[in-house]
């Protein structure tokens, strides 16, 4: 049976669309904020909705998602939590929805437990990015079990290898990180992001869907020109830690979501 990240990728495959993919730290500002904040995306246009496990040593985020982990934790939210909240969102919604964590928090809940919590509350992904496809192999198998996707992550420097190697045990997507280092929003991206997304093509027709320094519309339509998927998170992010005071923070973030989803629509 074909889980709701694939539906999406095949329904948005037929009509010669891409993926938005927006991400956000559940729990900040708190986890209502979060819940609204899923919804209204969805609204502008989000296909697929992030949402990351704030950790307290988040080693492959930059600054940005660094202060909103700090934020989330400091309100209090855990993993437990979330997997709460997206037993709530999915009274209303239907838009899949994928957990970005860092492994600690699975591993003290229990890989078993936190696959089965998650699946049972409509987790329909995971991303684990500092847990590498060779050590992950009980998520992996409690995830196909279960029916819960496991993402992994390609780089700039991946070996066709490596390339072949992840392509083989990812499901969903394929993560493909679109520069070396941490998050955040860049001014401009490498040349060679199509280059590399064309050489992973040779090896899979998994569904590849780029993500790390995008934040404009323009960047995003340029990713969508050869990517299924265009994932956004520092930008975002950034966009709810500039509005935390302010009331319009849904309208306001929902409102950029919206934009960015305008510039990757190719029109027919």
């Amino acid at each position: 049976m074909q889980s709701r990240i694939e539906k999406t990728f095949n329904k948005l495959k037929q009509s010669n669309q891409k993926a938005l993919i927006p991400f956000i730290t559940a729990g900040d500002p708190d986890l209502d904020t979060t819940k609204r904040l899923v919804i209204e995306m969805e609204k502008a246009g989000a296909d697929i909705i992030e949402l990351g496990v704030p950790f307290s040593d988040p080693i492959a985020d930059g600054p940005v998602i660094q202060k909103a982990s700090y934020r989330s934790l400091k309100a209090g939210t855990t993993l437990k939590k979330i997997i709460g909240l997206v037993k709530e969102l999915r009274i209303t919604t239907e838009i899949p929805l994928v957990l970005m964590t860092y492994y600690n928090p699975v591993f003290k809940y229990g890989v078993s437990e936190f696959v089965k919590d998650a699946n049972d509350a409509g987790v329909d992904g995971i991303i684990v990015p500092d847990l590498p496809p060779e050590e992950g192999e009980g998520i992996i198998e409690e995830g196909k079990k279960k029916g819960l996707d496991t993402i992994f992550l390609l780089a700039p420097t991946s070996t066709r290898e490596r390339i072949k190697m992840v392509a083989s045990v990812s499901t969903g997507f394929i993560y493909y990180v679109s520069l070396t280092g941490v998050t955040g929003a860049r001014e401009s991206l490498p040349e060679t992001v199509e280059a590399s997304v064309n050489k992973i093509r040779k090896t899979t027709d998994k569904p590849i869907a780029v993500g790390f320094g995008i934040s404009t519309p323009e960047q995003a339509k340029r990713i969508a020109s050869f990517a299924d998927g265009v994932i956004v998170g520092s930008a975002i992010v950034s966009a709810v830690e500039k509005n935390i005071n302010n009331p319009a923070l849904i309208e306001t973030v929902s409102g950029f979501v919206k934009n960015l989803k305008s510039g990757i629509i190719i029109r027919t």
